[in-house]
Protein backbone atom coordinates (compact mmCIF):
# COMPACT_ATOMS: atom_id res chain seq x y z
CA UNK A 1 0.00 0.00 0.00
CA UNK A 2 1.29 3.40 -0.54
CA UNK A 3 1.42 5.43 2.18
CA UNK A 4 2.63 9.08 3.15
CA UNK A 5 4.05 10.67 6.27
CA UNK A 6 3.02 13.51 7.72
CA UNK A 7 4.97 16.20 5.34
CA UNK A 8 3.48 14.40 2.08
CA UNK A 9 0.26 14.34 3.89
CA UNK A 10 -0.12 17.71 4.33
CA UNK A 11 1.00 19.15 1.31
CA UNK A 12 -0.16 16.47 -1.15
CA UNK A 13 1.95 15.68 -4.18
CA UNK A 14 0.27 16.59 -7.95
CA UNK A 15 -2.04 14.27 -9.20
CA UNK A 16 0.19 13.47 -12.42
CA UNK A 17 3.08 12.14 -9.76
CA UNK A 18 3.83 8.78 -10.22
CA UNK A 19 5.69 7.16 -7.05
CA UNK A 20 6.21 3.56 -7.95
CA UNK A 21 6.88 4.80 -11.88
CA UNK A 22 9.69 7.33 -10.00
CA UNK A 23 11.01 5.02 -8.06
CA UNK A 24 11.51 1.92 -10.29
CA UNK A 25 13.08 4.42 -12.59
CA UNK A 26 15.39 5.65 -10.09
CA UNK A 27 16.36 1.86 -9.18
CA UNK A 28 16.64 1.04 -12.51
CA UNK A 29 19.35 4.08 -13.53
CA UNK A 30 21.50 3.41 -10.52
CA UNK A 31 24.70 2.56 -10.97
CA UNK A 32 26.38 3.39 -7.87
CA UNK A 33 24.34 3.03 -4.25
CA UNK A 34 24.63 3.47 -0.77
CA UNK A 35 24.21 0.08 1.54
CA UNK A 36 24.04 0.27 4.91
CA UNK A 37 24.15 -2.82 7.30
CA UNK A 38 24.71 -3.74 10.65
CA UNK A 39 28.26 -3.73 11.60
CA UNK A 40 28.55 -7.13 13.46
CA UNK A 41 31.81 -5.23 15.34
CA UNK A 42 29.65 -2.45 17.12
CA UNK A 43 26.32 -2.77 16.86
CA UNK A 44 25.93 0.46 15.04
CA UNK A 45 24.91 1.31 11.14
CA UNK A 46 27.57 0.71 8.66
CA UNK A 47 27.26 2.57 5.60
CA UNK A 48 29.81 2.11 2.34
CA UNK A 49 29.46 3.06 -1.10
CA UNK A 50 28.35 0.04 -3.38
CA UNK A 51 28.23 -0.56 -7.63
CA UNK A 52 24.60 -2.08 -8.53
CA UNK A 53 22.57 -3.55 -11.16
CA UNK A 54 18.80 -4.99 -10.82
CA UNK A 55 17.49 -8.29 -11.55
CA UNK A 56 14.72 -8.82 -13.90
CA UNK A 57 12.09 -7.66 -11.41
CA UNK A 58 13.78 -4.39 -10.49
CA UNK A 59 15.71 -5.85 -7.31
CA UNK A 60 18.72 -5.04 -6.89
CA UNK A 61 21.95 -6.77 -7.00
CA UNK A 62 25.30 -6.96 -5.16
CA UNK A 63 28.76 -7.68 -6.43
CA UNK A 64 30.38 -7.98 -3.01
CA UNK A 65 34.35 -8.63 -2.24
CA UNK A 66 34.98 -11.27 1.13
CA UNK A 67 37.57 -8.47 2.24
CA UNK A 68 34.47 -6.15 2.53
CA UNK A 69 33.31 -4.62 5.79
CA UNK A 70 29.52 -4.70 4.40
CA UNK A 71 30.03 -8.25 3.39
CA UNK A 72 31.21 -9.40 6.83
CA UNK A 73 28.60 -7.73 8.50
CA UNK A 74 26.08 -9.06 5.87
CA UNK A 75 27.37 -12.83 6.94
CA UNK A 76 26.70 -12.23 10.21
CA UNK A 77 23.08 -10.41 9.90
CA UNK A 78 21.44 -10.31 6.20
CA UNK A 79 19.26 -6.97 6.71
CA UNK A 80 19.67 -4.41 4.87
CA UNK A 81 19.03 -1.32 2.99
CA UNK A 82 20.00 0.44 -0.14
CA UNK A 83 19.41 4.43 -1.18
CA UNK A 84 19.41 4.99 -5.13
CA UNK A 85 19.84 9.05 -5.50
CA UNK A 86 19.61 10.99 -8.86
CA UNK A 87 22.66 12.79 -8.55
CA UNK A 88 22.84 17.04 -10.08
CA UNK A 89 23.88 20.20 -9.85
CA UNK A 90 22.20 22.50 -6.80
CA UNK A 91 20.71 21.90 -3.52
CA UNK A 92 21.03 17.47 -3.25
CA UNK A 93 17.93 17.70 -1.45
CA UNK A 94 16.07 18.67 -4.15
CA UNK A 95 17.31 15.71 -6.17
CA UNK A 96 14.85 12.61 -6.26
CA UNK A 97 15.81 9.08 -4.32
CA UNK A 98 14.68 5.80 -2.97
CA UNK A 99 15.97 3.71 -0.32
CA UNK A 100 14.88 -0.19 -0.52
CA UNK A 101 15.14 -2.27 2.62
CA UNK A 102 15.09 -6.31 2.88
CA UNK A 103 17.35 -9.09 3.58
CA UNK A 104 20.45 -9.96 1.04
CA UNK A 105 20.60 -13.12 0.12
CA UNK A 106 23.32 -15.16 -2.33
CA UNK A 107 22.42 -15.99 -5.63
CA UNK A 108 25.07 -17.65 -8.40
CA UNK A 109 26.89 -15.06 -9.76
CA UNK A 110 27.34 -16.67 -13.03
CA UNK A 111 23.60 -16.43 -13.69
CA UNK A 112 23.65 -12.75 -14.16
CA UNK A 113 27.31 -12.20 -15.70
CA UNK A 114 25.52 -10.83 -19.04
CA UNK A 115 23.23 -8.78 -17.20
CA UNK A 116 25.84 -7.30 -14.87
CA UNK A 117 28.49 -6.59 -16.80
CA UNK A 118 26.14 -4.56 -19.27
CA UNK A 119 25.65 -2.15 -16.70
CA UNK A 120 28.97 -2.32 -14.90
CA UNK A 121 31.32 -3.19 -17.46
CA UNK A 122 34.23 -1.91 -15.56
CA UNK A 123 34.26 -5.18 -13.56
CA UNK A 124 34.93 -7.76 -15.69
CA UNK A 125 38.70 -7.86 -14.69
CA UNK A 126 37.54 -8.87 -11.35
CA UNK A 127 34.05 -10.52 -12.13
CA UNK A 128 35.36 -14.40 -12.54
CA UNK A 129 37.69 -13.61 -9.05
CA UNK A 130 36.32 -16.38 -6.34
CA UNK A 131 36.52 -13.96 -3.76
CA UNK A 132 33.52 -11.83 -5.26
CA UNK A 133 30.14 -12.84 -4.92
CA UNK A 134 26.65 -11.47 -5.66
CA UNK A 135 24.09 -10.87 -3.59
CA UNK A 136 20.69 -10.17 -4.08
CA UNK A 137 18.44 -7.35 -1.77
CA UNK A 138 15.07 -9.20 -1.17
CA UNK A 139 13.10 -6.07 -0.96
CA UNK A 140 10.58 -6.04 1.98
CA UNK A 141 9.76 -2.08 0.93
CA UNK A 142 10.95 1.40 -0.33
CA UNK A 143 11.05 5.17 0.67
CA UNK A 144 10.58 7.44 -1.65
CA UNK A 145 11.15 11.29 -1.40
CA UNK A 146 11.04 13.34 -4.46
CA UNK A 147 11.02 16.70 -3.57
CA UNK A 148 8.35 19.11 -1.65
CA UNK A 149 5.33 17.27 -0.76
CA UNK A 150 6.10 13.56 -2.90
CA UNK A 151 7.58 11.39 0.03
CA UNK A 152 5.97 8.01 -0.06
CA UNK A 153 6.49 4.71 1.50
CA UNK A 154 5.94 1.80 -0.88
CA UNK A 155 5.26 -2.24 -0.71
CA UNK A 156 7.75 -4.14 -2.65
CA UNK A 157 4.52 -5.91 -4.67
CA UNK A 158 4.24 -2.57 -5.81
CA UNK A 159 7.50 -1.70 -6.46
CA UNK A 160 8.11 -4.91 -8.66
CA UNK A 161 8.21 -5.46 -12.53
CA UNK A 162 5.78 -8.42 -13.21
CA UNK A 163 8.27 -10.77 -15.49
CA UNK A 164 5.65 -13.51 -15.79
CA UNK A 165 4.42 -13.47 -19.70
CA UNK A 166 7.64 -11.79 -20.01
CA UNK A 167 10.02 -14.92 -20.92
CA UNK A 168 10.39 -14.32 -24.53
CA UNK A 169 11.39 -10.50 -24.02
CA UNK A 170 14.07 -11.98 -21.70
CA UNK A 171 15.41 -14.17 -24.32
CA UNK A 172 15.42 -11.51 -26.64
CA UNK A 173 17.15 -8.78 -24.39
CA UNK A 174 20.57 -9.34 -25.65
CA UNK A 175 20.10 -9.05 -29.29
CA UNK A 176 17.70 -6.34 -28.44
CA UNK A 177 20.62 -4.31 -26.75
CA UNK A 178 23.02 -5.49 -29.45
CA UNK A 179 20.78 -4.46 -32.32
CA UNK A 180 20.13 -0.87 -31.04
CA UNK A 181 23.46 -0.01 -30.44
CA UNK A 182 25.03 -1.06 -33.94
CA UNK A 183 22.23 -0.09 -36.04
CA UNK A 184 20.54 2.78 -34.24
CA UNK A 185 22.39 4.08 -32.07
CA UNK A 186 21.20 7.66 -33.42
CA UNK A 187 17.91 6.80 -31.99
CA UNK A 188 19.18 5.86 -28.44
CA UNK A 189 20.81 9.82 -28.51
CA UNK A 190 17.69 11.02 -29.21
CA UNK A 191 15.51 9.09 -26.63
CA UNK A 192 18.37 10.57 -24.17
CA UNK A 193 18.21 14.32 -25.11
CA UNK A 194 14.66 14.96 -26.26
CA UNK A 195 12.70 12.87 -23.72
CA UNK A 196 14.74 12.51 -21.06
CA UNK A 197 16.28 16.09 -21.30
CA UNK A 198 19.99 13.84 -21.09
CA UNK A 199 23.11 15.70 -21.65
CA UNK A 200 23.83 14.88 -25.47
CA UNK A 201 26.65 12.01 -26.06
CA UNK A 202 26.79 8.39 -27.21
CA UNK A 203 24.27 6.74 -25.35
CA UNK A 204 24.21 3.31 -25.48
CA UNK A 205 21.34 0.28 -24.46
CA UNK A 206 22.39 -0.98 -21.35
CA UNK A 207 19.09 -3.39 -21.09
CA UNK A 208 15.02 -4.02 -20.79
CA UNK A 209 12.17 -5.54 -18.97
CA UNK A 210 8.71 -5.74 -19.97
CA UNK A 211 8.54 -1.61 -18.68
CA UNK A 212 11.33 0.22 -20.29
CA UNK A 213 14.98 0.20 -21.27
CA UNK A 214 18.24 1.59 -19.63
CA UNK A 215 20.81 3.30 -21.70
CA UNK A 216 23.97 4.60 -20.36
CA UNK A 217 26.79 7.06 -21.11
CA UNK A 218 29.75 7.03 -19.24
CA UNK A 219 29.22 5.56 -16.06
CA UNK A 220 25.82 7.83 -16.12
CA UNK A 221 22.37 5.71 -17.02
CA UNK A 222 18.68 6.55 -17.61
CA UNK A 223 15.21 4.96 -17.90
CA UNK A 224 13.02 5.15 -20.31
CA UNK A 225 9.66 3.98 -19.77
CA UNK A 226 7.66 2.11 -22.53
CA UNK A 227 3.93 3.79 -23.53
CA UNK A 228 2.56 0.04 -22.92
CA UNK A 229 4.27 -3.36 -21.13
CA UNK A 230 6.25 -5.50 -23.73
CA UNK A 231 6.20 -9.53 -22.79
CA UNK A 232 8.78 -9.73 -26.88
CA UNK A 233 10.92 -8.32 -28.57
CA UNK A 234 7.97 -7.56 -31.31
CA UNK A 235 6.59 -5.44 -28.29
CA UNK A 236 9.84 -3.48 -27.93
CA UNK A 237 10.43 -2.99 -31.25
CA UNK A 238 6.81 -1.01 -31.57
CA UNK A 239 7.31 1.07 -28.44
CA UNK A 240 10.86 1.80 -29.68
CA UNK A 241 9.49 3.11 -33.15
CA UNK A 242 6.45 4.82 -31.09
CA UNK A 243 9.30 6.57 -28.65
CA UNK A 244 11.27 8.02 -31.53
CA UNK A 245 8.25 9.32 -33.09
CA UNK A 246 7.58 11.22 -29.94
CA UNK A 247 10.99 12.38 -29.71
CA UNK A 248 10.88 13.51 -32.71
CA UNK A 249 7.51 15.66 -32.48
CA UNK A 250 9.08 17.15 -29.13
CA UNK A 251 12.20 18.36 -30.94
CA UNK A 252 9.91 19.93 -33.70
CA UNK A 253 7.37 21.71 -30.98
CA UNK A 254 10.52 23.06 -29.09
CA UNK A 255 11.87 24.56 -32.65
CA UNK A 256 8.49 25.71 -33.44
CA UNK A 257 8.29 27.62 -30.31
Amino acid sequence: MITSDTQATEHPAPPSFDPVAASRALLRAARRASLATIDQRSGQPYVSLISLATDKDGAPLLLVSDLARHTANLKADPRASVLCAEVGSGDPLAHPRVTLFGRCVPVDKADFRRRWLARQPESEMYYGFADFNMLRLEPEGGHLVAGFGRIVDLDWAQLRTETDGAEALFEAEPGIVEHMNEDHADATRLYATALLGARDGDWRFEGCDPLGVEIGLDGEARYLPFPERATSSGDVRKALVKLVGDARARLAASAAA
